[in-house]
C-alpha cells in the first residue's frame, strides 16, 4: 500500500492538495482532529495525541506536513512525529514552512533543518498567503466590514502567493516519487506587493472602495489578539510587519514555475476569482 498522508488536509492548502492528488490517481489520506465520516480516507490525527501518529502513517510512503498553527514553538510536538515517520520508512516528506520566520521562534528554523535532514525531506517556504484577504482572516474581516486594510507594514512589499499554487507545488513533489527534488524551495507569487497596492487592485477589480489605515505594531498586535489569536503569536505576527516595512521580506522566486510548469497566479487574478468576497 502506498499513498500520501496529508496533515491539515481540510485547510487552505491541504484541501486543494488532496483534490489534486486524488485527481492524479494517488491515494490521499486526510488527517485531522475531526475526520469527515463521509470520507473513507479520513483519519483522526491530533498533534497533542502521539497515539494517533502511527495509525495515520500506516501504509503511507509520503507525507505532507503542516505543523501546528498559531504556535511560536511547534518543534516539541512535531519532532516525535518526524522520528516516527522516519522509522515508518516514509520516502518523501514535504513540509509547508514559511518564508517569514516569526520573531522569537527559533524552533521553526530547527524544525525545517530536521525535515531537510530526512531522506526525501523537502521544505516549502511559502510567502504570505493571498487567502489572508479572504474571511475569516482578520485582514479580510476589516475589508468586508469597514472597507479598510489596517497595517503596520507601510509601503513594504511581500511576495504574496495563492495557496492553490502552494498546493500544486506540493502535489508535483508528492504525486511522483520519481521527480527530483531539492530540500528547500521558496514559494512566492510573481512579484512583490504592498498593502496599498492590494487595496488599489481590489478597488479596481471589484468596485469596492478599499482604503489603507496605517497603525502601529502595538495596535496590530492588540487587534490580532482580540480576534482570538494567542497573545504570544499575535505579538510575533504583528512584529513581522516591521520586517515587511523595512523591506526584509520582499522575496520573489520562480519555484512555482519550476515545479508546476506554469507561473504563479498574480493577485489581480486571485481577486477576480474571489470578487464575491468583497462585493457581498
Amino acid at each position: 500500500m502506498s499513498g500520501v498522508l496529508v496533515t491539515g488536509g481540510t485547510g487552505k492548502t491541504g484541501k486543494t492538495l488532496v483534490q489534486l492528488l486524488r485527481s492524479a490517481g494517488v491515494q490521499a489520506r486526510v488527517a485531522g482532529r475531526n475526520p469527515a465520516a463521509a470520507d473513507p480516507d479520513a483519519i483522526r490525527f491530533d498533534w497533542n495525541d502521539p497515539t494517533t501518529y502511527g495509525p495515520a502513517l500506516d501504509g503511507m510512503d509520503r507525507v505532507f506536513l503542516l505543523a501546528p498553527v498559531e504556535s511560536v514553538d511547534p518543534l516539541p510536538l512535531v519532532e516525535p512525529f518526524l522520528r516516527q515517520a522516519e522509522r515508518a520508512g516514509i520516502r518523501r516528506l514535504v513540509m509547508l514552512g514559511s518564508a517569514i520566520v516569526l520573531p522569537n521562534a527559533p524552533s521553526a528554523v530547527e524544525m525545517a533543518a530536521q525535515v531537510r535532514a530526512l531522506p526525501g525531506g523537502v521544505v516549502l517556504r511559502a510567502s504570505g498567503f493571498m487567502q489572508n484577504f479572504l474571511r475569516p482572516h482578520p485582514l479580510a474581516e476589516h475589508i468586508h466590514r469597514l472597507g479598510e486594510i489596517r497595517t503596520a507594514a507601510g509601503d513594504g512589499e511581500l511576495g504574496w502567493v495563492d495557496a492553490r499554487d502552494i498546493a500544486a507545488s506540493a502535489a508535483a513533489l508528492l504525486a511522483d516519487l520519481g521527480v527530483d527534488a531539492r530540500s528547500d524551495y521558496l514559494i512566492t507569487g510573481p512579484r512583490g506587493m504592498s498593502y496599498p497596492q492590494a487595496a488599489q487592485i481590489i478597488t479596481a477589480q471589484t468596485g469596492r472602495q478599499v482604503r489603507v489605515e496605517r497603525i502601529t505594531e502595538k495596535e496590530q498586535a492588540a487587534a490580532y489578539h482580540s480576534s482570538g489569536m494567542p497573545t504570544e503569536f499575535a505579538d510575533a505576527l504583528a512584529a513581522v510587519e516591521r520586517g515587511i516595512e523595512e523591506g526584509r521580506e520582499n522575496q520573489v522566486s520562480t519555484a512555482v514555475l519550476e515545479l508546476t510548469g506554469r507561473p504563479p497566479r498574480a493577485f489581480a487574478e486571485f481577486v477576480s476569482d474571489h470578487a464575491y468576497e468583497w462585493t457581498q
